[in-house]
């Protein structure tokens, strides 16, 4: 339980006294590269437990940010994601808006029954089932790229059609509508579009979803659409609840675009790392874990979750009904478990991070992501030496508006 295994107080935040810390507001501006948030780092130097303001949806929330205290409650029943459905809470997004039943919003039982109706997709022998045609996706992008010859945008050439072509393989979307899919998800995950566009995306998806999954009741395929399609027809799911864990796994496939654009600009502006990868082939696997660690891939927080009943949390006593944001970003860089963080270590053993989330809402493509990234340092260092930054680092353009961090575009000839 949380207030037994987190006894350390936090000063001056005595609860029981009335005497609340400070709210902080966070704006959670466009940041430049991969420069970590400094408002986060001041909330980190504040105390474990903190009140932020986020710059839409209402009131305040607690943040918590060492890593201990991160899993801990990312892994309570007794902070809820499901009941954030039923109250206002601060947020990053100007716009909140999910489907009834969506997985990302269900607390167990619900959350376990829809996560096992596609976990075949997503367990290792599955991930690999996609492995030599994601490679064959890739070096097709690679030979295109080499091909037109440089200078070439590497977003634009291998980093965004890459993970739309090995999501949509795993989900079973045909080839013929992954540019759909990409524009769809484009639009529901920035800021900048507004509301009403990003819920026009959102339900057009969902419509396209309903319709292939409906197709799919009988299917006794392994992609994605076809495990929903097939837990639908055995009545273990809803047509609603699939329709609505397939939004978010594609949604989420799309994140790798912009985790690997920063992965491989930290490389591109480290010829060190570059120099000991092409070296050391070996330690390629250990050496993503550890930038999947260290890059900061989303602006201030994701969902919160609400306390069903009052916690302590290291003597600061959250109530009942509060909302509570976890810090994934700042519990990798908590130096009680990660020596001297904001070193990109590439010898780091054990790394137990939790840049895939922790509890029951990890990251169902953990795996899937950690495969591509793996793919795409392989094929860029290996296929394309030489290969270097056309632009001077600070000029790389970085997304704005966006919830997920990462290079709009990535300059680069060899």
């Amino acid at each position: 339980m949380i207030d037994e295994t987190l006894p350390e107080p936090l000063a001056g935040a005595d609860t029981e006294a009335g005497t609340l810390p400070p709210v902080r507001q966070w704006p959670a501006a466009d940041l430049t590269g991969t420069d970590f948030d400094p408002v986060l780092t001041e909330l980190m130097r504040e105390g474990p437990v903190t009140r932020i303001q986020l710059p839409n949806g209402e009131g305040w929330a607690w943040l918590v940010t060492r890593y201990d205290d991160v899993r801990a409650v990312a892994n309570d029943p007794r902070f809820s994601r499901e009941a954030v459905m039923e109250q206002p809470v601060t947020r990053l997004a100007p716009h909140f808006i999910p489907a009834k039943g969506a997985v990302g919003f269900l607390d167990p039982p619900d959350h376990t029954r829809l996560r096992r109706s596609v976990a075949p997709a997503f367990t290792a022998k599955g991930v690999e089932r996609v492995r030599d045609k994601a490679r064959g996706m890739l070096d097709a992008l690679v030979d295109d790229l080499l091909r037109a010859g440089p200078p070439a945008d590497l977003t634009a050439a291998v980093l965004s059609p890459f993970p739309i072509a090995v999501i949509c393989e795993l989900m079973g979307v045909p080839a013929a509508d992954r540019h759909s899919m990409h524009n769809w998800t484009q639009l529901i995950l920035s800021s900048a579009h507004g509301r009403e566009t990003s819920e026009k995306a959102k339900d057009e998806m969902g419509a396209y979803f309903t319709e292939l999954i409906g197709a799919r009741e009988g299917s006794e395929a392994e992609d994605v659409t076809s495990l929903l399609g097939a837990a639908v027809g055995r009545r273990e799911v809803t047509l609603q609840e699939a329709v609505g864990l397939a939004v978010l796994l594609q949604i989420g496939g799309e994140a790798v675009t912009n985790n690997s654009g920063q992965m491989i600009h930290v490389l591109l502006t480290r010829p060190d790392l570059v120099q000991r990868l092409r070296a050391e082939p070996e330690i390629r696997p250990r050496a993503i874990d550890e930038l999947l660690r260290w890059i900061p891939h989303r602006n201030a927080v994701g969902l919160s979750r609400i306390a069903l009943e009052d916690v302590e949390i290291r003597g600061v006593r959250i109530r009942a009904g509060d909302p509570v944001y976890v810090s994934y970003l700042s519990a990798n860089r908590d130096p009680e478990v990660f020596p001297d963080p904001e070193t990109i270590d590439l010898d780091r053993s054990p790394n137990a991070h939790v840049a895939f989330g922790f509890g029951p809402h990890y990251c169902p493509g953990g795996m899937l992501a950690r495969l591509e990234s793996e793919l795409l340092v392989e094929a860029l260092l290996d296929r394309v030496p030489g290969l270097r930054l056309a632009v001077p680092a600070n000029e790389v353009p970085f997304r704005k508006g966006a919830l997920i961090r990462g290079p709009e575009a990535l300059p680069v000839t060899w």
